[in-house]
């Protein structure tokens, strides 16, 4: 199983939207634009029709759902413990939470397609079906208390939980897509999915901050090398082992155990960019976690595999 293959189209998306940003004068509100259609146009229906098109039944995969949940909130406790322990700027501990549990949905599915055929799909689809609505719920309050906006409010009118919360319930009803608009959900997650990861690319920023700017200053530099490598660990060490250590506790079936152990060794999601931007966030600092996760992962995933 070649993982840095798999990971490479993502990885070269990233790299390619940063080259545009640098080299092609598209200008801010081009990336702007770009950005606002994919949280609101493009993203709900990745997410929608995946989950609608992928079956939800817990059946004997219930050891599995509680080793990859298991493992989600630890991701969460984890992130979540930075305020304490760190103290970061607000700003930094609201947009770089996320990437503590958040996970890369789409790269989930094909390497567990890769790792158990349709069988490892539907597994993983499962976990997705049960985790996303709460990945997203706990990545909108943390940046909703910072903002200042209503988290109730925030999280009715998010765009991401009524797509996963309207899918679940659509499958809980025993409903189908007519195939003329599960192919045009089907598209547009095509688009998010490409559009999403340039924005990522645009928005890295591997020189310094300019003069003035929360990046510059060095105590903020500090804090957020620091938050980095606590989040990276708990989304990369904490979660996987975690998975790991739950699966053989409760006996888990070898391939579901595989599954489990694999999604919580996911890379966090390119989706953690467009939220932490679109809510008034530290957008480069995410977009620095997320290839920094997508690095990371490449050693990491193998090795959670082969203690799987």
């Amino acid at each position: 199983m070649n993982i840095p293959a798999l990971l490479f189209p993502d990885l070269a998306l990233i790299v390619i939207g940063w080259l545009l940003y640098r080299h092609v004068r598209l200008g801010a509100d081009f990336w702007a634009g770009a950005e606002k259609m994919v949280y609101f146009v493009l993203f709900p229906p990745l997410l929608f029709g995946a989950i609608v098109r992928n079956p939800l039944s817990a059946g004997e995969s219930l050891p599995m759902l509680a080793a990859a949940v298991g493992a989600f909130w630890v991701g969460v406790l984890g992130g979540y413990a930075a305020r304490p322990v760190l103290r970061p700027p607000p700003i930094l501990f609201a947009s770089g939470v996320q990437c503590a549990f958040r996970f890369n949905t789409y790269i989930a599915l094909a390497l567990a397609l890769r790792i158990g055929g349709s069988e490892g799909l539907s597994l993983c689809a499962l976990i997705v079906g049960f985790v996303v609505p709460m990945s997203n719920l706990a990545a909108v309050y943390a940046l909703a208390r910072h903002s200042g906006a209503g988290v109730l409010a925030e999280l009715a009118r998010n765009p991401l939980v009524i797509a996963t919360l309207g899918a679940l319930l659509t499958k809980a009803a025993g409903l189908r897509m007519p195939e003329p608009v599960d192919a045009t959900l089907l598209r547009l997650g095509q688009a998010a999915l490409t559009l999403g990861l340039l924005c990522v690319g645009a928005g890295l920023r591997l020189e310094r901050a300019p003069a003035g700017a929360p990046g510059a200053d060095p105590v903020y530099r500090r804090s957020a090398r620091a938050l980095a490598i606590w989040v990276t660990t708990a989304k990369l060490v904490a979660m996987p082992l975690a998975a790991l250590l739950i699966a053989r506790a409760l006996e888990v079936p070898p391939l579901q155990a595989r599954i489990a152990v694999m999604f919580a060794s996911m890379p966090t999601a390119s989706a953690a960019y467009v939220l932490a931007t679109r809510m008034g966030g530290d957008g480069s600092f995410v977009a620095t976690l997320i290839t920094l996760s997508l690095l990371a992962s490449l050693a990491g995933i193998p090795f959670w595999l082969s203690l799987a």
